[in-house]
């Protein structure tokens, strides 16, 4: 009786035509990569080099599927075996990698040595072996679960396409079954670690990353043994099966959590929610969080945790990563200067923006804190409001901006002088274990940044404060205007910075407050670098607003005081004669609530502003990162991926071949 053969793949040449965009996009890879035809001139062909960059994904590292073992796809495109991929090859070849399987049609296509349609007994076992190496582990084909696919001794059975790709799907289990059976040859159960290691090594180096690699003999630590069990080998194999879903499981967990970390608990509940059947045995479990907390099961872990077991090439991608001290610090004084450069930019652009935004609100606080209440016919305004509206009714609507040049000016160094500072110290004193701070650290990197930026800030606020104050003495005094250069060198050096003292006492808490509770508004309650999480821009502009309000109002009398002792005292004004006496003089004359006057729209200032700034910088530094920067890239996600998807399937019908063996492709095989 005839054996009834599934039929192989559908012909590709009548499979039907693809979209014409396509015909171009491909097209525009063979010309790339084309080389011309010596014997025609008229033709182009690609050899084995430029196919496999034609092909292969373009963010394919050839780090874990070596670039000569993508010469397999070669063989197959190459229909004529000339060495020559013509253009009406490569186009049969990507209308192959169109289809939804097309990664086992590649695979079939290689076990099919005679194109026939179907894989014999002979061709499986050819094929096979001339891709193992001498010393590799070896492979019994005359065992049970071979013949379930091949039939009897001999290979009277074939295999159709649909039945291959059952058997390819399977056969990495079975290779690893007899690894173990070779390994244990007393046939204990067991093997020892470096067995273990080999075992994996051969079949499935191409899955994980190195840092899993060196780490595969502490699988052993799992039990009190020393030696590794069958379980525990099949329990790893299906871990690296089942890892995209190991991966949702964790990204939904990871997703749910307060903190952004989970523990095995956790990762079992959601595994119970989110799928039909038990996925993953406990064990399975035992192993994903023995390889991501390194060795300790009960740790609490971040996504980050499980990069080196989720990404194959982590070790090579986190390799890139450095602390932002071995950015500033490269060790090359050019380096270093660009990157000085390239923080002063963006702090004054980001600066600029910020007091742009919330200038006018600027000049309604200084305007209320200069206000002397003593004083009989000086009191213009009743409160902000009428501030605004008096300021908007006899200056205009510039009248808000009065002053504003000299600040953006200052802007630039005093912003790139406090992020930097603070960033600086920050770095310079995080455990380098745990890579946490103390608060006193914290509060201290703040009050130094605060304090350097006074040697900034306090003439531009002097001259700031002057040009403000314009537009109400003119209308009171009837005096001219006068321009920012005039205010300087009316001033002079000393003057610039006359009231420095409460200029320090102003920014040193204000900084100290402010960078400390942005830090952990940012970390404790939205969750920064909590598995890698990125924080949104409404996040950002919340734990900024959020921080300015208490370091805005609790320092808000040094900024009165500030304010009185840089403004220019007029007629029947106190002229102050230092800041204990200003202080003093304040109370004295007008009670300890004139000491937050203003208080309120400092409040609407810093925050709004600070929220600006910073918000302005961190996406200024992803818009246009430092060309010579360490940029440290998220962990990958193996289930969803960018790139074009018949390259996809090219990588993946590679990794259904490395199932066989790692060297698979790179062996050479015998010519007859």
């Amino acid at each position: 009786m005839a054996i009834q053969q599934t039929p192989g793949p559908p012909n590709l040449a009548t499979s039907g035509l693809a979209e014409r965009t396509e015909f171009d996009r491909w097209r525009e890879q063979f010309e790339q990569f084309a080389i011309q035809d010596d014997t025609d001139k008229t033709t182009k062909f690609l050899d084995e080099d430029g196919f496999v960059s034609a092909v292969a994904p373009s963010n394919e590292t050839f780090l874990k599927i070596h670039k000569s073992q993508y010469s397999i796809l070669f063989k197959i495109a190459d229909l004529k075996k000339d060495g020559k991929v013509t253009w009406d090859d490569f186009v049969i070849f990507q209308t192959l990698l169109k289809k939804p399987d097309a990664e086992f049609e590649v695979a079939f296509k290689y076990f099919d040595q005679d194109r026939n349609g179907d894989v014999t007994f002979d061709e499986f076992k050819r094929v096979f072996s001339d891709n193992l190496r001498p010393d590799s582990l070896p492979f019994t084909f005359e065992s049970p679960w071979v013949k379930l696919f091949l039939g009897k001794r001999g290979g009277q059975h074939v295999l159709g396409y649909n039945e291959f790709t059952q058997l390819m799907k399977g056969l990495q289990g079975e290779r690893l079954r007899q690894a173990f059976s070779h390994c244990d040859k007393e046939e204990t159960g067991y093997i020892t670690a470096d067995q273990f290691k080999r075992i994996i090594l051969e079949l499935a180096r191409h899955k994980l990353s190195d840092s899993i690699l060196e780490s595969l003999p502490t699988l052993c630590n799992i039990s009190t043994g020393g030696k590794i069990s069958y379980s525990e080998v099949n329990a790893f194999h299906n871990v690296i099966r089942e890892m995209d879903t190991v991966e949702r499981i964790l990204r939904e967990a990871i997703a749910n959590s307060p903190d952004g970390k989970v523990n095995r608990q956790d990762f079992l509940n959601t595994a119970s929610r989110q799928t039909r059947y038990v996925a993953l045995t406990p064990m399975e479990v035992d192993i994903v969080f023995h390889f991501a907390g390194m060795g300790e099961l009960n740790a609490r872990l971040g996504l980050s945790d499980f990069g080196m077991l989720l990404d194959p090439v982590w070790e090579r991608r986190m390799a890139l990563e450095n602390p932002i001290t071995d950015d500033l610090n490269d060790g090359n004084f050019w380096h270093g200067l660009g990157k000085s450069i390239y923080n002063f930019g963006l702090g004054g652009i980001a600066g600029a923006l910020g007091a742009t935004a919330v200038y006018p609100i600027d000049l309604v606080k200084t305007r209320m804190q200069n206000q002397r209440s003593k004083v009989v016919g000086e009191l213009l305004y009743k409160n902000s409001m009428d501030c605004v509206k008096k300021v908007l009714k006899n200056e205009g609507f510039t009248g808000f901006y009065r002053g504003l040049p000299p600040q953006l000016i200052g802007v630039a160094p005093e912003k790139a002088i406090k992020l930097t500072i603070n960033d600086l110290i920050r770095a310079n004193t995080k455990d380098p274990v745990t890579g946490e701070i103390k608060l006193g650290w914290e509060l201290f990197a703040g009050a130094t940044a605060g304090g350097c930026q006074v040697a900034v800030t306090n003439p531009l606020e002097i001259v700031k404060i002057r040009l403000q104050m314009q537009g109400e003495m003119a209308r009171v005094a009837g005096s001219d205007p006068i321009g920012a250069m005039h205010i300087i060198r009316q001033l002079g050096l000393v003057g610039l910075y006359k009231g420095a003292a409460a200029c320090l006492c102003r920014d040193i808490p204000f900084s100290a407050i402010y960078f400390t509770s942005y830090s952990h508004l940012k970390k404790d309650t939205f969750g920064e670098g909590v598995n890698g999480k990125k924080l949104s821009f409404v996040e950002v502009l919340s734990a900024a607003a959020i921080a300015g309000m208490p370091a805005a109002y609790l320092t808000t009398p040094a900024d009165v005081v500030k304010t009185r002792l840089q403004s220019e005292a007029r007629k029947g004004e106190t002229h102050y004669k230092g800041l204990m006496h200003c202080f003093k003089t304040i109370l004295k004359e007008e009670g300890p609530a004139a000491l937050f006057k203003g208080g309120p729209a400092r409040i609407l200032r810093s925050s709004p502003q600070f929220g600006v700034t910073l918000v302005s910088y961190e996406y200024l530094q992803k818009l246009l990162p430092f060309p010579f920067g360490h940029h440290a890239p998220p962990v990958e996600s193996t289930v969803v991926s960018d790139v074009e998807l018949p390259r996809l399937r090219a990588r993946n019908a590679m990794k259904i071949l490395l199932d066989v063996h790692e060297d698979f492709g790179m062996v050479k095989r015998p010519t007859k």
